[in-house]
């Protein structure tokens, strides 16, 4: 069956492009530990925008007021006004990923696959935010997949992440497509360090591709990505 538009009618009238994304991760999951060797295990990890959780509870025994509080520091520093204040949000982009560990390593984060959601498309600042988490992994020795399916964003994560390094893929020409799979490693060659790349434009009504998943320099796994999409709309009754 092929690549559906989830953020667009019909479907998005009839499902909600977020149940999909939260379920895709986990079925990853469970592909990748039945052909991954015994040394390395995968695990989903899902976190929707950010949260932060307050304790009332702690709050309200504790005794707020000032009138209780030593001055610390210079007796004669005076708290000056702001230089800035304004009213903004800070960056709350979803994640949708899969890591995979080697167990033999003190679980060592060896590769990662972002599934892209809106949010992180929505703002330069959450672009600059995925990018930098991308290039950061890669840095390690973590091999990283990126999957795009978002069809309410053009822009192209993936290429932007090249263009930290100056480059651009032949593959998608002049204009990098909105939708896109792209699985990268940076590893040593000599002296020197090279960033491999394996890029696919994805197009809807058309199968999704099966990227190389690196585990190690020289050993990578198939992440068969229309599997496991087939195998989530099933679960979620998307025809």
């Amino acid at each position: 069956m092929p690549l559906r538009d989830h953020f667009h009618p019909p479907l998005s009238n009839q499902k909600n492009w977020e149940g999909f994304h939260g379920l895709w991760p986990g079925l990853i999951t469970v592909h990748l530990n039945q052909i991954l060797p015994s040394r390395y295990e995968a695990e989903p990890s899902v976190h929707v925008g950010s949260e932060v959780e307050i304790d009332v509870a702690t709050l309200e025994s504790e005794d707020l007021s000032t009138s209780n509080l030593t001055p610390i520091g210079d007796p004669a520093f005076e708290l000056s006004l702001p230089s800035l204040a304004v009213e903004t949000d800070l960056v709350t982009e979803s994640e949708y990923e899969v890591r995979i560990f080697d167990t033999r390593r003190n679980r060592r984060l060896v590769a990662a696959i972002e599934i892209v959601s809106p949010s992180n498309k929505d703002r330069p600042q959450s672009r600059q935010v995925f990018v930098a988490k991308c290039q950061a992994m890669l840095k390690k020795g973590v091999s990283v997949a990126i999957v795009d399916l978002v069809t309410v964003k053009d822009f192209n994560l993936y290429a932007e992440l090249l263009e930290l390094v100056g480059q651009s893929d032949p593959t998608f020409g002049t204009e990098p497509p909105g939708i896109y799979a792209a699985a990268c490693r940076w590893i040593p060659r000599g002296r020197k360090h090279v960033l491999e790349t394996w890029s696919f434009v994805l197009q809807i009504g058309r199968p999704l591709p099966t990227l190389p998943l690196w585990l190690a320099e020289n050993f990578a796994v198939p992440l068969d990505l229309e599997a496991t999409y087939e195998e989530t709309c099933r679960a979620l009754r998307i025809t």
